[in-house]
């Protein structure tokens, strides 16, 4: 029986975890995937305070280690479903099924990709999600944006103030963005609009050198050199295993209030999965310490 079980291993995961465990509490943490969350994938991270400069991987590793000098347990399997029975939560994953007295959700949210080949394999060689994270790193040079709605237009608004040029590539007739944003946009003279246009393929071994797209109106297919590809058309809620205990809104978000507290008592979420306005490194550290510590005080008073 463990006193807390976490389930997902990316910013908020572990620093709950850490939390957790300062608390004298037992914590297990479960990831199906790599301990770190999405942020390995970033080459470059400048937003972090105490980091003018890291790499995404150098962070993550941060994060494990110091989860696990505080005293979590880290094991790897994919839940499947949390079920509740005599205030105890069993957590059933592929392989084995563990025991706890609070549950701390903490999934995050994946980015919708393209659908191309070699599009995982140049995630981080070219292939980002997120200016704010990512943006400097191609500063001086051209990239490439998917997508057309208010996170898109955010994004390349952003990029057009660091990179030499900015395509925009959206595969509707307009923008479904707000129309302030479009029109700054368009007004930057090194930013490009291809609309009713589709990415078809990624150029490059190693790392992205371009792109190819087709109009789908004219059918007409043709080469972009960019250094970079923005992806920018929304994200997946990794909260399909808990639709019986959590409430989710329509985008399949967590539908969980800043205290991070569940309608399931003893269920709580951290991080990008719950339903929030920013989604960043620090809002998700910000999630998994309040996760915790009201995780703590359920237990404590139970």
């Amino acid at each position: 029986m463990t006193d807390i079980i976490v389930i997902g291993a990316g910013p908020a995961g572990l620093t709950a975890a850490v939390y957790a465990c300062r608390a004298g509490k037992s914590v297990l943490v479960i990831e199906k995937g790599g301990f770190g969350g999405q942020i390995t994938f970033s080459p470059k991270v400048e937003n972090f305070p105490g980091n003018t400069e890291i790499s995404g991987m150098e962070l993550a590793e941060q994060f494990t280690d110091h989860a696990i000098a505080m005293g979590a347990e880290l094991t790897v399997g994919t839940v499947e479903k949390i079920e509740k029975a005599d205030d105890i939560f069993r957590v059933v994953c592929d392989d084995e099924t563990y025991e706890a007295k609070a549950v701390i959700i903490a999934t995050g949210a994946r980015h919708r990709l393209l659908g191309l080949d070699r599009e995982e394999d140049l995630i981080g060689n070219g292939i980002s999600f997120c200016a704010v994270c990512d943006g400097s790193f191609f500063a001086g040079q051209d990239v490439a944006i998917v997508g057309g709605g208010n996170s898109a237009l955010q994004e390349a608004i952003l990029l057009s103030e660091v990179c030499k040029s900015v395509t925009v590539i959206q595969n509707l007739a307009d923008f479904t963005g707000e129309k302030k944003l479009a029109d700054i946009l368009t007004k930057r003279e090194n930013v490009t609009v291809h609309f009713n246009t589709l990415v078809t393929g990624l150029l490059g071994a190693d790392e992205l050198t371009g792109i190819t797209v087709k109009n789908t109106e004219s059918g007409e297919e043709s080469k972009l050199a960019v250094n970079g590809l923005f992806i920018a058309v929304g994200l997946v809620p990794e909260t399909e295993p808990f639709a019986d205990v959590l409430p989710l809104n329509k985008w399949g978000y967590a539908d969980i209030g800043e205290d991070c507290k569940s309608t399931t008592q003893g269920i709580f979420v951290a991080g990008d999965c719950r339903s929030k306005t920013v989604r960043q490194l620090t809002t998700a550290c910000a999630d998994g310490s309040v996760a915790a510590l009201a995780a703590c005080h359920y237990i404590d008073e139970m």
